[in-house]
């Protein structure tokens, strides 16, 4: 019994509902008028209220409407990606792209999140992990793969001799999209010179792509991931080219584990490369 309801409990995070409001539902019209009635039977009571008819209402208060501002997302594609282009290529260092991502209202995802979740380890690594968008875990906690696929990933980073601490980590999408579903054409397109202009200032040497999704927004690619694991690119970047390798996402890995094989062979992959950074070593 207790397992079931940890399973239901796992399955309402994972379609979003992660956050109680209340036990039960309340019919909040029914509470207002019982009160305003409440109120009226304590004056009537005290004799403040006229017994011969009820008090009047007060007049309601004459309001202005504030003008009509049209929402961001109600503008053309084509314009929300290139305002998003431009509030990207604005940003000189990570901390003030971090405050234009916190200010741009084009993607709708900003309104359903908790919070933004931007980006985590050394901003000064020569490797940079980008997985697709956050999940609960890290919605609520504001930080990068910190759930069940997180420590998966750091028991990989371990497996070949570095932490958080010596790399960095991100997504494309910075914001949670409801129930962890998959992020729009348009969600994907107006992040993207986000997380490229993220991936400029942090400068890495080596560009790790987590799932499909990723390598195939940074890399251009149409292949699969099982196509495209294992295999190196380059990834344009100003003022240089970055070496860039698609691996298996840890959150496919934990629903197939028997692919564990598969990353393992990946991450020697990647810590040979990493060896030629530093031959002395």
């Amino acid at each position: 019994m207790v397992e079931s309801l940890i399973e239901l409990l796992r399955w309402y995070s994972a379609m979003g509902v992660d956050i109680a409001v209340d036990s039960t539902p309340h019919d909040r019209l029914a509470e207002c008028a019982a009160a305003a009635s409440a109120r009226m039977e304590e004056a009537a009571s005290s004799g403040v209220a006229d017994k011969q008819s009820p008090a009047p209402l007060p007049a309601p208060r004459e309001t202005t409407l504030a003008p009509r501002r049209e929402p961001a997302l109600a503008l053309p594609a084509e314009t929300l990606e290139q305002t998003a282009r431009e509030s990207a290529a604005s940003a000189i260092t990570l901390d003030d792209l971090r405050e234009k991502l916190l200010k741009f209202e084009g993607c709708g995802l900003k309104a359903t999140a908790t919070q933004l979740v931007f980006g985590d380890g050394d901003p000064h690594a020569e490797i940079m992990f980008v997985g697709e968008a956050p999940g609960a875990d890290e919605d609520r906690q504001g930080v990068p793969f910190v759930g069940r696929a997180g420590h998966l990933l750091d028991k990989m980073l371990a497996a070949i001799g570095l932490d958080r601490s010596k790399v960095y980590i991100a997504n494309v999408v910075p914001w949670r999209p409801p129930g962890n579903r998959t992020p729009t054409p348009l969600e994907t397109a107006v992040c993207l010179p986000f997380i490229r202009r993220q991936i400029e200032l942090v400068h890495p040497k080596i560009l790790v792509c987590l799932g499909a999704a990723s390598a195939q927004t940074l890399l251009g690619a149409k292949d699969g991931i099982m196509r495209l694991r294992g295999r190196w690119f380059d990834y344009a970047a100003d003022p240089e080219t970055i070496k860039a390798i698609a691996m298996l996402h840890p959150a496919y890995l934990l629903r197939q584990p028997a692919q564990k094989k598969l990353a393992w062979q990946d991450l020697r992959a990647l810590a040979k490369e990493i060896s030629r950074l530093h031959p002395a070593s």
